[in-house]
């Protein structure tokens, strides 16, 4: 039975660690630029798109492929540090947990 409690509470210490590193993820904000700095892409550490900036030099009516390949790049890449940084804090988040819990195994 002690297993269990304690197996309950280390759950309990993971769920408030996440909850925390989701809270401090929507908080952070990172961004990406795409065309020598042409398109930038902003986000928050949980991937979402809070803006994007487009110069207005690349604005070409007679090429709009051009523009949204670069907007596709810089969200991408934007999303794409953004969840290397998830990863990044969800690791440590999980730190000092036993990677095998007691009697599950």
């Amino acid at each position: 039975m002690k297993n269990i409690q304690q197996l309950m509470k280390m759950g309990e210490q993971l769920q408030a660690r996440v909850q925390e590193l989701q809270d401090s993820l929507s908080a952070e904000e990172l961004e990406a630029s795409a065309g020598g700095g042409m398109v930038t892409a902003r986000v928050t550490g949980r991937g979402d798109l809070k803006s994007l900036s487009i110069d207005a030099e690349v604005i070409d009516p007679r090429d709009p492929e051009m523009l949204e390949d670069l907007v596709v790049a810089a969200v991408a890449e934007a999303q794409n540090r953004a969840r290397t940084l998830s990863e990044e804090r969800m690791r440590g988040a999980a730190g000092g947990l036993p990677t095998q819990l007691p009697g599950l195994f």
